[in-house]
């Protein structure tokens, strides 16, 4: 099949590699205009226009999926279907009945749980043991389509959202293949969600991401890890902020018992009380400073009793 491929960040890399190596054909590449990046904040572009690109794939960057001159050339050209992962735009009605087998979204959760714009975040926050992917046709209400295909992961117990996201990046590329094999032969279906077990998962934000230490432990150690790495944990120490990597519940009997914030320092390790058993500070970064072990971090700033993270 002709195919036009959407996506923009590093995630959707895979599923593009998975679709050149194929026996179909990518007519072009649609992805998110070029934007600043990094601490120069130079304009560059995605890591999906860069593999289009050096691949000869033509790449389309349109403001809008909706832009005259980007539906005239998606016409032009033609696909036979589009393939999305991570594209990062609504697209129109117009732009969906271009292609005759319509836009194939790579989703990264088992439809119809955690539809939306972070499933895996939000599969770490809850507590989920296990996740996936799915694909599936993509229609007007919000990941709501006909699904052709899932596989499952186990979220392990020490996952962070990036970590996960990695994995599923790697096995949903195959998956989306597969799909598009399947389409393109004329032996696979989608089959409607079931009404019944639809979660959402919006975007976590900045705010979202302030770790509060009179929650359990469990409840911290989630948050962490699904905030990393992005947006990124935080808490507050002495009136400025402090990022927080992921941390270590300390559920054992010889562990200080601590109030909720209160910091322990000893020569190995750094722990904060919780409103269950504390954990322990792994890689922390203070407001304007580098990333650092936290015993690293507190051998600087001498925590005193009087101290609290969150205060």
């Amino acid at each position: 099949m002709k195919l036009v491929f959407a996506g923009t960040p590093e995630v959707a890399v895979p599923s593009l590699r998975a679709l050149i190596d194929s026996d179909h054909e990518v007519a072009a590449v649609v992805t998110r205009p070029d934007a600043r990046s990094g601490r120069g904040r130079k304009i560059t572009a995605g890591p999906v226009a860069e593999l289009a690109e050096k691949a000869g794939i033509e790449v389309l960057k349109p403001l809008k999926a909706g832009d005259p001159d980007f539906l005239a050339r998606l016409a032009e050209i033609a696909p036979d279907c589009c393939p999305v992962v991570a594209y990062g735009a609504l697209l129109p009605q117009a732009a969906l009945d271009i292609p005759r087998h319509g836009w194939v979204n790579l989703h990264f959760s088992l439809l119809p749980a955690w539809r939306g714009a972070a499933p895996v975040q939000h599969a770490i926050l809850h507590g989920d043991d296990v996740t996936g992917a799915s694909t599936f046709r993509i229609v007007k209400e919000l990941d709501a389509g006909p699904v052709y295909g899932t596989l499952a992961e186990t979220v392990r117990p020490t996952d962070t959202s990036g970590e996960l996201l990695d994995r599923l990046a790697v096995s949903g590329a195959g998956l989306l293949a597969r799909t598009i094999d399947g389409i393109a032969s004329g032996g696979l279906s989608p089959v409607p969600q079931p009404d019944a077990d639809v979660s959402y998962a919006s975007k976590l934000e900045t705010d979202d991401a302030e770790v509060d230490f009179t929650a359990p432990a469990l409840r911290v150690d989630r948050l962490v890890r699904a905030c990393t790495p992005a947006p990124g944990a935080w808490t507050t120490f002495r009136g400025t902020r402090l990022k927080l990597g992921p941390v270590v519940p300390l559920p054992d009997a010889d562990t200080p018992a601590l109030d909720p914030g209160r910091l322990h320092v000893d020569k190995k390790r750094v722990i904060v009380g919780t409103a269950t058993h504390p954990v322990r500070l792994g890689e922390v970064r203070p407001e304007g400073k580098r990333a650092m072990a936290a015993v690293d971090w507190a051998r600087g700033v001498r925590p005193t009793e009087d101290d609290r993270l969150g205060d």
